[in-house]
């Protein structure tokens, strides 16, 4: 714990974020420099709870008590140690992660949370300035080779306990660059692509090795890989785009969220894109409410956009934490992200019925309605309305893996919902063949892909040696 009486001495605080005028014009991330004093004081704030519920919050068990009373004492270097003994990249989880564990906090009853996010953000940022984070290598080698495919959060957390178990590890990526959907779906205001580099970097000389442009099942040969491995990891993640089913589907100008973003990023990291999907100029409709809306939103502010409006097939949520969410569960509320607050039209409620064009075959207009309540969204006589678009983003969440390639040609089982199913170590219906994130789980958070990616290497550890001393 903090400061015994400090939960009721301090108030909860947040660093500032730069004006939306501003921001909107770069790329950076979008908060201020927030003084030491005042993330010791938010330490201090983390009570004698008794039974710390964040740690049940947090997929990844982080021993968040211990190091919110780390920093209040000034004692940083000790707080980064307890932190990556559960977490092995808190800058990732520190910017993007929703932060499951505030909503489960104990002081959250009945006021605001403790800024667990921050603090841990801040204590991570604090041990690279300082030095103290360096690569981790093992006391000996195993000999065991390990194919990892995919470099996101689950593949990069998994791929960085076996090597520092011992093991040869080998991560196979198909885009250009390291990252999976931290490098090319979430925009660089919410995160910076150089701290991903820079865990490569210590991950490479911890003796990972990576191979980029290493489409397996496409350019990469699955047979090649079951023979040249010991085990074989899949943390592809999930990313079949949920369609939208009506009329002009198909019109020039609607596209999915996850074809717009990573081209945005793509520019960022200096790369020139050929027919950019761009909102620059453009009315944009952004059709889902969630995170990867949200990105959408903040991108089309940075590009330009003229009018961007962003609709929700859910009803509005209320303002506070809705009764059927009680404490310590993830709260149904109202959420405002950045990118809400730099503009655009945010409505509910509504649901989407075809999308008419021009004679070029361009999107001209999008047709509503409004619905009701789930979970049948029956459309309400009289609601119908239409909207000038020129620009659609479909940000309505994913369905599962995709299965064409890799998963055909393993011909591993899959689950009921077309997730890849394992075992309590996280192997699949294959033996020698792992699965973790999203993958294997479906769309989720960040912090449940590096939780995943741990227990996982932790199942490969213990199937190649007969036991394994990784943590979880």
């Amino acid at each position: 714990m903090g400061k015994v009486t400090g939960f009721i001495e301090y108030q909860r605080e947040m660093p500032g974020r730069r004006q939306p005028a501003e921001r909107v014009k770069d790329w950076l991330e979008i908060y201020k420099p927030f003084p030491e004093e005042s993330i010791k004081k938010q330490g201090a704030r983390c009570m004698d709870c008794g039974v710390p519920f964040c740690h049940t919050g947090c997929p990844v068990s982080n021993i968040i008590p211990d190091w919110n009373d780390f920093v209040y004492r000034g004692r940083w270097q000790e707080a980064s140690r307890v932190l990556h003994s559960t977490n092995n990249f808190p800058e990732f989880t520190g910017r993007i992660c929703p932060a499951p564990c505030e909503a489960a906090c104990v002081l959250g009853i009945n006021e605001p949370a403790v800024t667990i996010k921050n603090i841990e953000k801040t204590i991570v940022d604090k041990a690279w300035d300082e030095g103290w984070i360096v690569p981790e290598l093992p006391a000996h080698r195993t000999g065991k080779k390990i194919a990892v495919v995919g470099s996101g959060p689950a593949g990069l957390a998994a791929a960085q306990q076996l090597a520092r178990a011992g093991h040869s590890v080998t991560v196979f990526e198909k885009a250009d660059r390291v990252g999976g959907l931290l490098r090319y779906g979430i925009p660089n205001f919410k995160m910076e692509k150089h701290l991903i580099d820079r865990r490569v970097k210590q991950m490479k000389a911890e003796g990972v090795e990576f191979v980029v442009n290493a489409h397996v099942g496409v350019t990469v040969s699955v047979a090649d890989l079951r023979r040249d491995f010991d085990a074989l990891l899949l943390t592809g993640g999930a990313e079949n785009p949920r369609n939208l089913g009506v009329e002009g589907r198909n019109l020039k100008g609607v596209h999915y969220a996850m074809d717009f973003l990573p081209q945005a990023n793509k520019v960022c990291e200096g790369d020139t894109v050929p027919n950019q999907i761009l909102a620059t100029g453009k009315r944009v409709v952004i059709i889902g409410g969630g995170d990867t809306g949200a990105d959408c939103l903040g991108t089309s502010h940075r590009q330009g956009a003229t009018h961007i409006t962003q609709f929700e097939l859910m009803p509005q949520p209320p303002e506070s934490r809705s009764p059927s969410t009680p404490w310590p569960m993830w709260p149904v509320m109202m959420r405002v992200e950045s990118a809400h607050e730099e503009g655009g039209v945010r409505d509910w409620g509504v649901s989407t019925v075809r999308f008419s064009g021009d004679e070029n075959g361009n999107v001209k207009k999008l047709h509503a309605v409004r619905v009701g309540p789930p979970p049948t969204f029956e459309p309400q006589d009289g609601t119908e309305f239409e909207l000038d678009v020129d620009l659609v983003l479909l940000a309505m969440g994913f369905t599962g893996p995709v299965r064409q390639g890799l998963l055909d040609t393993l011909g591993v089982s899959l689950d009921h919902r077309g997730n890849v199913q394992a075992d309590s170590n996280y192997m699949t219906s294959i033996p020698g063949v792992f699965a973790a994130g999203d993958i294997r789980r479906g769309q989720s958070l960040v912090v449940w892909a590096i939780a995943e990616g741990r227990k996982a290497a932790r199942g490969i550890d213990e199937f190649l040696m007969g036991s394994s001393r990784l943590p979880l």
